[in-house]
């Protein structure tokens, strides 16, 4: 070992020398021990008495001792094996004498003298005490002092290799086995550790999930239910049988999708199908064995209020898109203010208008849009218009009413007049002079007739001149008449409001063309509908019109000082229809 140290660098002695003093202190004492042992013909082994400070703790000894020079190398030789100590820390006095082999000798020389000359076999006792050098001295009593440095060496190594510094008495008490191993069970562990190499399937439930399916160029709806939703050809037709609207099944366009839940062996049990981002139907059955079902699906949206604001430069239809509001807004905005605005001869380049209009927002996209209110600021015309929530018709802000009590046209937007009310017309398939007591629009098969007003359904029928015609009686006392109809959607003594839609128009009866015939007969006698004065509109007034402006004030507020473009308001909108989106 001095070999070794002597051939280390001076850095690393100085860091190993206090470990090889402590081990060359245990060395010697472990051989003195032994050796001494081997003396001793059957006796048992004495145990080595350390005496401890009287603060020690029975069963621990105590660490607080004061610390040597040696004890002080030892800590710092452990520091050095963490972190890097420079040379400049360490001190002369770290210096100790490693002559220890010399010392040992002495020592076993000593203690065969004291036996020889006190006729005691028994192994010397080291005591503890003060000692002013490394080397230990034999003293009078037959015991051996140890100095203080190779006392907190020995006590330090025989704690930490005896576990007391973490250990305490309770955790060895509790340490203990409650359950016996049989020798099966040790068996399975003869050969090393289980390790296992398949897993065992769980027996879980079976859960569907939506799928999602985009059509493509040459799908059918018979082919894909056969070959995709495991529908036999029987299943697909009665399926298409069951859906209120087949073209949603049919009318497929490269792109559309639909979603759909299978079971586990592959057969459909959901089909969700939409029209749009709003409407659809769900199809669903519990198993295969049962029916399917058919219910609609209507999404709710949300309301969001926007304002829109523009200048009229030539069309008023691309100035109003140009501000930002879609064809369907346009539309609605146009029909407002139709009513007191013609759009051909009223408004100016530079006229400019304000719209608050309120859509159900959904996946983006504006739907249903509804003005609430408008403005008009022209060179020939100021209008302002607001909606009344209680009965959803459109009144000034002082409460005057821009729907009539008698609509001058049966119908909404414009159509031409192919023959004006004319008591001396000549008759176009005959020849002869017929009175013609009413108006004659051209429009398609189809349009939308309603109520100008007010009443009740006083006829229905089917005349093989006028053909199918419906004739009403309205509260103010006209009637009016609508001829070749091709559906009346109303019966006799049904009550209608003014702007609900009655029948389609059509070319039934003795016709030269899809037209409209409409009559208006005051005190039973026709007259010409487009010049006859028709009863004065209805105005709000008392508490009506107070409240009117009360419900009214936030809308006219964002109208007049809101920026144009941004969302005035935002409200979720109520859930509506038989089937909920995510259902």
């Amino acid at each position: 070992m001095m070999r070794i140290l002597h051939s280390l660098p001076r850095t690393h002695k100085l860091l190993l020398l206090p470990v090889a003093t402590m081990v060359t202190v245990l060395g010697a004492h472990k051989i003195a021990t032994t050796y001494e042992d081997m003396q001793r013909d059957n006796q048992p082994l004495d145990t080595v008495l350390v005496p401890l400070e009287d603060n020690a703790t029975p069963g621990l000894p105590s660490l607080e001792l004061p610390r040597s020079p040696v004890a002080s190398a030892i800590d710092r030789a452990l520091d050095a094996t963490r972190n890097h100590v420079p040379i400049s820390q360490l001190q002369a006095q770290e210096f100790v004498d490693v002559d220890f082999i010399d010392s040992a000798a002495e020592y076993a020389s000593f203690e065969a003298n004291m036996r020889s000359s006190t006729g005691n076999s028994q192994p010397l006792i080291l005591k503890t005490g003060v000692a002013s050098s490394t080397e230990a001295a034999p003293i009078s009593d037959g015991s051996l002092d140890l100095d203080d440095g190779a006392r907190h060496v020995a006590i330090v190594i025989g704690t930490v290799a005896g576990g007391m510094l973490e250990s305490t008495a309770n955790q060895v008490a509790e340490a203990t086995s409650y359950e016996d191993v049989s020798d099966d069970e040790l068996e399975l562990f003869d050969e090393g550790p289980i390790v296992l190499t398949e897993e065992i399937a769980a027996d879980t439930p079976y859960v569907p999930t939506w799928q999602t399916y985009r059509v493509q160029q040459g799908d059918t709806f018979a082919a894909l239910a056969e070959h995709s939703l495991g529908l036999g050809y029987r299943e697909a037709m009665a399926l298409l049988d069951q859906v209120p609207d087949k073209n949603i099944l049919t009318r497929w366009r490269i792109g559309d999708t639909f979603e759909y839940q299978l079971d586990e062996d592959g057969h459909l049990l959901a089909l969700r199908l939409m029209e749009n981002v709003r409407d659809g139907y769900l199809i669903e059955r519990d198993s295969i064995d049962s029916d399917f079902e058919v219910a609609s699906i209507e999404r709710a949206g949300e309301a969001s209020q926007r304002l829109y604001a523009g200048t009229v430069s030539g069309s008023f239809t691309r100035s109003a898109q140009a501000a930002g509001l879609s064809s369907a807004e346009v539309s609605e905005m146009a029909r407002v203010l139709e009513k007191k605005l013609d759009f051909r001869r009223d408004t100016r380049r530079g006229d400019e208008f304000r719209v608050l209009v309120e859509s159900d927002i959904i996946d983006g996209q504006r739907l249903d849009p509804r003005v609430l209110a408008v403005s008009y600021e022209g060179e020939r015309m100021d209008l302002t218009l607001v909606r009344n929530p209680e009965d959803n018709h459109f009144y000034s802000p002082d409460g005057e009413s821009l729907d009539p009590a008698f609509d001058r046209y049966p119908f909404s937007g414009h159509y031409r007049i192919s023959s004006n009310f004319n008591l001396n017309r000549r008759h176009p398939i005959t020849g002869r002079t017929s009175p013609h007591k009413g108006t004659d629009f051209a429009m398609p098969i189809g349009t939308s007739v309603v109520a100008p007003a007010n009443g009740t359904v006083e006829m229905v029928g089917n005349h093989p001149l006028a053909g199918r015609y419906i004739v009403i009686r309205h509260d103010n006392g006209y009637k009016t008449r609508y001829l070749h109809l091709s559906q009346p959607l109303v019966s006799t003594g049904e009550r209608v409001t003014m702007g609900e839609q009655i029948a389609r128009s059509g070319n039934t009866g003795r016709s030269t063309g899809p037209h409209l015939h409409y009559e208006i007969m005051v005190n039973n006698n026709q007259v010409d509908a487009m010049r006859v004065a028709l009863p004065e509109n209805r105005s709000l007034q008392g508490t009506a019109l107070a409240s009117f402006q009360e419900e009214t004030a936030p809308a006219m507020a964002a109208l007049m000082s809101g920026e144009p473009g941004s969302v005035v308001a935002v409200a979720s909108a109520p859930a509506e229809g038989n089937a909920d989106e995510d259902s």
